[in-house]
């Protein structure tokens, strides 16, 4: 007889089989690549083509120059703003300045009235100063009036006339009442125009009738020369 060799491990040959562990990973690789395919399908939005990416990208690319011109258009309007500011500022200043300098001058020109001989006549309106000129056919006026302080605090309305003595265009004496003028009196107030006149009338001297309205009452009279 044939001797048999003996072989403890003779059992556990067999055919050869993947590890186990390599099973594990690939089988656990597999489910993970289906849960993202599942999860891509059903809960996140659907995948871009290549011309819908070009379009989203191309549609970021206008929405990111516009917002750079909006950047830009802040930032030059902020500027101009700047200056707006700054320019207020710079007028009331000279606003401040300007009303400053008017105080001063109505205190000097108030001076300068208190400063005139009186109106010998007196009146509620005193004719404290006037300057007759003839300008073409019109008489020039420069007249100062006051009223008294004590009865300044509001205006007094009224009208201002001129009755003039001269000639006529033919040599004749005569006396002529020009247009009334609207007048408003506070503590003084000075008065500078020119009336009409009739053609070729040479005036000589002027009487100042202040009224309180058109033929009413006489407030104040003075007469002067025409220069």
């Amino acid at each position: 007889m044939k001797p048999v060799a003996f072989d403890p491990y003779g059992r556990r040959r067999s055919r050869w089989r993947l590890p186990r562990w390599l099973v594990l990973l690939l089988v656990g690789i597999a489910i993970g690549a289906g849960g993202v395919v599942l999860i891509q399908e059903r809960y996140l939005p659907p995948r871009l083509s290549a011309s819908a990416s070009t379009a989203l990208r191309a549609s970021y690319e206008k929405a990111e120059a516009e917002r750079l011109r909006l950047e830009g258009a802040l930032a030059d309007t902020t500027k101009q703003l700047e200056a707006a500011l700054a320019d207020k500022k710079g007028l009331a200043d000279e606003l401040g300045a300007s009303r400053d300098t008017a105080e001063r001058l109505r205190k000097d020109v108030a001076a300068v009235v208190a400063s005139l001989p009186p109106d010998p006549r007196g009146g509620t309106v005193e004719v404290r100063a006037g300057r007759f000129t003839v300008d073409g056919s019109a008489l020039a006026y420069d007249v100062i009036l006051t009223r008294d302080r004590a009865t300044a605090g509001k205006p007094l309305a009224g009208v201002m006339q001129f009755i003039v003595a001269g000639e006529t265009a033919r040599g004749t004496e005569t006396t002529v009442s020009l247009k009334p003028v609207a007048i408003s009196v506070g503590s003084h107030e000075s008065l500078r125009g020119s009336v009409p006149m009739p053609e070729g009338f040479k005036p000589r001297q002027t009487t100042i009738h202040v009224l309180d309205r058109p033929e009413g009452k006489l407030l104040g009279m003075r007469v002067m020369y025409v220069k």
